[in-house]
């Protein structure tokens, strides 16, 4: 089966040429989705079969390389258009193609009368052909074309509806924020391929990796190295400072939102820290530095996250606040346990995000929960299926997120540092909080909607099946990573294990076998979730005036987070006006038009005025010509001899 890998790429990318070529003269929608949602569904099977044969083959056999072509030769630089199969790239396959294809299927019933449906699924399998580039490739440079292709198909779906308004202006904007700012940290990541090559003389994972093994820990290249790398992530997966494109990319449409966050886009800067984890295993300075501004994402996110009253915003800084959970278990060295909250977080996330997108679709567009309340009784299952999420999302005993959010609260204390536990697990709380306030203010209480111009209802079963899966996922999907100390066994991590075993024999990392100290921090964790999910209910479901009594009394905080720390604001004033007046009063009117404008301008009038000389010897009468000839003869002669 591995020798089908390439069918896993190729399907999405039949989608998107049928669609994008035929799409427009395809009257049906049905087909039209149904071709799309078919492309990225077979992918999962294919994925699946290869998956079914892996787990049944021994470990030393499970990687493959399936190579189609050579893609580049100059010199000593040569790449190839190759797909390495292994434990960690079949992972990502399944998560991106199944929670994708679910995505398809629910957007079938969500862009329904949509002027550019066919367009959207022409953009969606785009996107999903760039992810499986991504992390099926097997070397940094076809890493990087998907990379790249991720980022240009987040331009185009943030910036669907580019007629639309939004609170900073045209979904156009929020697109361009999101390119711009995915092209800083690209930046990185391409000084640290130039950096790869140059120390090893390849971009070819084996070949890389087979090299660093030689290397010790500390040494100041792989600092650079992993340094760069990480500035690449900090851009494709929302982390201080590079985030801001993210909650901006709420203008797109819904399933542009879950795409993004849940499966795809967001991970790939996980992703690529996994699949590096001995160049990082290496560069313990940028393993704190990972952890570090991992750490202060979940809780600075999740703070912002406490007032907003968008419910797709919410959703968003929720996003960024687990993907700071997922590179704090990367910067301790627990690469397992960030990828087991990749897999489970893309479960419950795309289940809230398709859930709010049902509720946008009931309430004719609204976005403001505040403008909500009171849907439990006309969308019951979305109600469900949203709560199962909101439970997972904040670690309720036995459900998905809690086994993979504990796992990284449990290495942050034994592989971190008691501190970053503390701030992890407010985190958490935090994270509990607004999720059952954003509940509460959807789904329960009294309702605030006006009922002349809303009649909201539940969603067409496109819509509501892939709700029902992923909350069934979202209540199963923790058990293959059962924790030894609750006596299970944690399938996840053996089966990534040897992955990861050149990463962990150079990190050495401290043994922990206290069962009664783990024990006794997830019961306290599970304790601050709890606390904060009770909380969430009860203040705005029962006292909402607790909530407008502490607003005013911290109304400094809460206007510190309602603007978001005022870091967009910070960013125009240090960065965008400077370079934007550059542009306009120095870049464009003096150097454009003064200098360049001008040069050319001369270069041009000079031409013309030496023309006006040298076209007066073109008379066109003979003897002019033969007295020229004759005074150049004479005047040659005479040069001559003088000389």
């Amino acid at each position: 089966m591995y020798s089908f890998a390439p069918l896993i790429v190729l399907f999405p990318l039949l989608g998107f040429l049928i669609n994008g070529f035929f799409g427009r003269k395809i009257k049906n929608e049905t087909l039209v989705g149904s071709i799309g949602t078919l492309a990225v569904a077979s992918s999962f099977v294919v994925a699946l079969l290869i998956f079914v044969e892996m787990v049944g083959s021994p470990v030393e056999e499970r990687k493959h390389i399936v190579t189609l072509f050579q893609w580049i030769a100059a010199g000593s630089f040569s790449v190839n258009v190759a797909f390495q199969v292994d434990q960690l790239s079949i992972l990502m396959t399944l998560i991106v193609t199944g929670v994708g294809s679910l995505i398809h299927l629910y957007s079938i019933g969500y862009m329904h009368g949509d002027a550019g449906f066919w367009r959207f699924f022409t953009y969606l399998n785009l996107f999903i052909f760039a992810m499986l580039n991504l992390v099926l490739a097997d070397n940094y440079l076809l890493m990087f074309l998907g990379w790249e292709g991720v980022g240009l198909c987040s331009y185009l779906l943030i910036g669907f509806w580019y007629d639309r308004n939004f609170e900073k202006g045209t979904t156009g904007d929020a697109a361009k924020k999101a390119f711009i700012v995915n092209r800083i940290g690209d930046f990185g990541f391409l000084l640290a391929m130039f950096l790869i090559f140059n120390t090893f003389g390849s971009l070819t994972y084996e070949s890389v990796f087979a090299q660093a093994a030689g290397f010790s820990p500390g040494v100041s290249v792989m600092f650079w190295i992993t340094l760069l790398m990480f500035v690449g992530a900090t851009g494709k997966s929302a982390q201080i400072p590079l985030y801001v494109w993210l909650p901006d990319a709420m203008a797109g449409p819904t399933p542009v939102s879950a795409l993004i966050h849940a499966a795809t886009m967001v991970t790939a800067g996980i992703y690529m820290a996994a699949r590096s984890s001995i160049l990082f295993s290496l560069a313990p300075a940028t393993m704190e530095i990972v952890a570090v501004v991992g750490l202060l994402t979940a809780f600075f996110a999740g703070t912002i996250g406490l007032v907003q009253n968008d419910i797709k915003k919410v959703l968003a800084y929720s996003t960024v606040s687990q993907l700071g959970y997922m590179f704090l278990a990367v910067g301790v060295g627990a690469f397992t346990a960030g990828l087991f909250h990749v897999m489970t977080h893309a479960f419950f996330k795309a289940l809230l995000f398709l859930g709010s997108g049902a509720v946008i679709h009931a309430m004719h567009d609204e976005q403001d929960i505040q403008k909500m309340g009171g849907l439990q009784k006309y969308m019951p299952w979305t109600f469900r299926t949203f709560v199962i999420g909101s439970f997972a999302i904040s670690g309720f005993p036995l459900l998905s997120g809690f086994f993979s959010k504990d796992e990284i609260l449990w290495k942050s204390f034994a592989d971190g540092a008691p501190w970053m536990w503390v701030i992890a697990a407010l985190a958490a709380g935090v994270t509990a909080f607004y999720m059952f306030r954003l509940v509460s203010l959807t789904f329960l209480g009294k309702e605030r909607f006006d009922h002349h111009h809303v009649h909201p209802h539940e969603a067409p079963k496109t819509m509501l099946i892939p709700l029902l899966i992923l909350a069934l996922f979202s209540i199963i999907g923790g058990y293959v990573g059962i924790p030894h100390v609750l006596g299970g066994h944690n399938y996840f991590e053996e089966f990534l294990e040897p992955v990861f075993a050149g990463a962990n024999a150079k990190m050495m990392l401290p043994m922990h076998d206290s069962a009664a100290l783990e024990l006794g921090l997830m019961a306290v964790s599970v304790a601050v979730g709890l606390l904060g999910m009770f909380a969430g209910w009860k203040i705005f479901t029962e006292k909402p005036e607790i909530a407008e009594n502490t607003a005013k009394k911290f109304s400094g905080l809460h206007k510190l987070l309602w603007n978001k720390y005022f870091v967009d604001e910070a960013y125009d004033a240090v960065i965008v006006n400077p370079i934007k007046q550059t542009s306009d009063k120095f870049l464009w009117k003096i150097f454009d038009v003064k200098i360049i404008d001008n040069t050319l301008n001369f270069s041009a009038k000079f031409v013309e005025a030496t023309s006006n000389i040298l076209r007066r010897i073109q008379t066109g009468v003979v003897q002019s010509y033969a007295v020229i000839f004759v005074a150049g003869i004479l005047f040659i002669l005479g040069y001559l001899i003088v000389w």
